[in-house]
């Protein structure tokens, strides 16, 4: 028989998704869970793959309790019949349109577009009445001399390595960039056997001092960062604040680092180069969110995050979002924000008015969360002056092999002013990541904001799916 409850599409099984699909299917909601990964829990909540037998892949998280109580929701939901859930499914547009009632009246009406597998070339369509996007971040990547040597990665990169295969890039690591990321990355990579030579933050502690306020809000952070601080002593491993890597050593595998120290300004301090032998430099200069469906979709933004209501909602109707792409903020945000999401997403559907009174909890979470996630941005910034250790010859733009004096060249030689003419003077964003990777940077070399993309696809699609579009099996129950 066919199924007449009203039909939510969650894109995204990370912290924020899987709340969302949770509230949503405990108030009488059909849901459609879709995530590119094999297993749900996006990148906070990753597991290693099954065929690793891990023993203990608590070891590896905390929070680990709030992941089995999603984990085993999801399962109820899922042998009930009130959520499915989709694996393996790589989300590259969702159209909306209007659907005609047999009354006469009109209604919202959405079509997920996926490619299926890990070589996404089969592809598949999911119908529904509303659309959830949370699609969650990735990491800001500003680029140094010699950050395309084999052995430099992200740090959510080293990160994702180790939760998901249970393994590590080299035997000595050097952690850099500035955020709270790096703290988990370097403790988990010493856990995990990695001699850490260094945590390198460019962010200066005392600027904790003046954003007292929001962290005594967040008593529980403060104790997360303590313990964070325990495991590095624990682990020696040496933190040095106000300094950056400015530079990687290494032919076919990285060698070693200079580490220098930052002046007030930003600015490299002459005569403290020092060089630290590693081959893993894991580094991160914090996150930005995936916001590619949302605007394919219409929605608006706040700079580059997707602005939305008090109930999550976006300003195209129907469409809700939750956690990173909303702004950066944690898995406790996200938790918070995709429960909120769910219960209005639920109650509308169903024709009803959403009663915040049901989600207060979740909402003071998420004004403090906020509050202290803002605090956290204006000390967690990348140094002002990043862009004077950019060489001419590095290579910005990895997919085109663009370097910084062809991008400055454009700017100060051809007149270009912002990312776009840079890129159609330069080719720098136009391979295969399409700007993911160099945008912030090119943004930064030319002294202009980081601008929304309008990319009419969020992934890459093979000319035989588009010919095939609207053709498409719908997904299997």
């Amino acid at each position: 028989m066919a199924d007449d409850r009203p039909h939510l599409a969650v894109i995204g099984a990370g912290p924020a998704g899987l709340a969302a699909t949770v509230a949503a299917a405990a108030h009488g909601v059909r849901v459609t869970l879709i995530d590119s990964a094999a297993q749900a829990g996006g990148q906070f909540y990753r597991q290693p793959a099954t065929e690793l037998n891990a023993g203990r892949p608590q070891a590896l998280h905390h929070q680990w309790r709030t992941w089995e109580r999603l984990r085993d929701a999801l399962a109820r939901h899922v042998e009930a019949g009130r959520v499915r859930h989709l694996t393996d499914h790589h989300v590259w547009l969702v159209e909306r349109r209007l659907k005609q009632r047999s009354g006469g009246a009109a209604r919202d009406a959405f079509t997920v577009h996926a490619l299926l597998g890990p070589t996404q070339d089969a592809p598949v369509e999911v119908h529904a009445d509303a659309v959830l996007l949370a699609t969650g971040g990735y990491e800001k990547v500003l680029p140094f001399p010699g950050w395309t040597v084999p052995g430099v990665l992200t740090a959510g990169g080293a990160q994702a390595m180790l939760k998901g295969t249970l393994a590590v890039s080299g035997r000595t690591a050097v952690v850099a960039g500035t955020g709270p990321l790096l703290l988990p990355v370097a403790t988990g990579l010493a856990a995990a056997g990695v001699e850490v030579a260094a945590l390198v933050e460019s962010a200066d502690p005392k600027a904790f001092v003046r954003r007292t306020r929001a962290l005594a809000a967040q008593p529980g952070k403060v104790a997360e960062g303590a313990r964070y601080a325990a495991q590095l002593l624990r682990h020696r491993i040496k933190l040095l604040t106000r300094s950056v890597v400015v530079e990687a050593h290494g032919d076919e595998r990285l060698e070693a680092v200079t580490v220098a120290a930052l002046d007030p300004d930003g600015r490299v301090r002459p005569g403290t180069e020092r060089r630290i032998a590693c081959d893993t430099l894991a580094v991160g200069h914090g996150m930005l969110p995936h916001t590619d469906l949302a605007e394919t979709l219409g929605c608006g933004l706040d700079g580059v995050d997707v602005q939305v209501d008090d109930e999550q909602r976006t300003d195209v109707p129907g469409v809700w979002a939750a956690g990173e792409a909303t702004g950066i903020g944690g898995a406790a945000l996200s938790l918070a924000e995709g429960h909120i999401a769910g219960r209005s997403a639920a109650a509308r559907l169903n024709g009803t008015e959403p009663d915040p009174s049901s989600w207060a909890s979740a909402a003071k979470s998420r004004t403090k969360l906020r509050e202290f996630f803002a605090a956290l941005d204006t000390v967690y910034a990348p140094p002002a002056r990043w862009t004077d250790l950019v060489t001419d010859d590095t290579v910005v733009c990895r997919c085109e092999e663009v370097t910084g004096g062809a991008i400055r060249e454009a700017v100060d030689g051809l007149g270009a002013g912002d990312v776009r003419t840079v890129k159609l003077l330069t080719r720098a964003g136009m391979g295969w990541c399409q700007g993911r990777m160099c945008g912030p940077a090119v943004a930064g070399l030319a002294g202009c904001e980081l601008a929304p993309s309008r990319r009419p696809f969020a992934r890459p699609v093979p000319l035989g799916v588009l010919a095939r579009a609207g053709e498409s099996e719908p997904a299997p129950d």
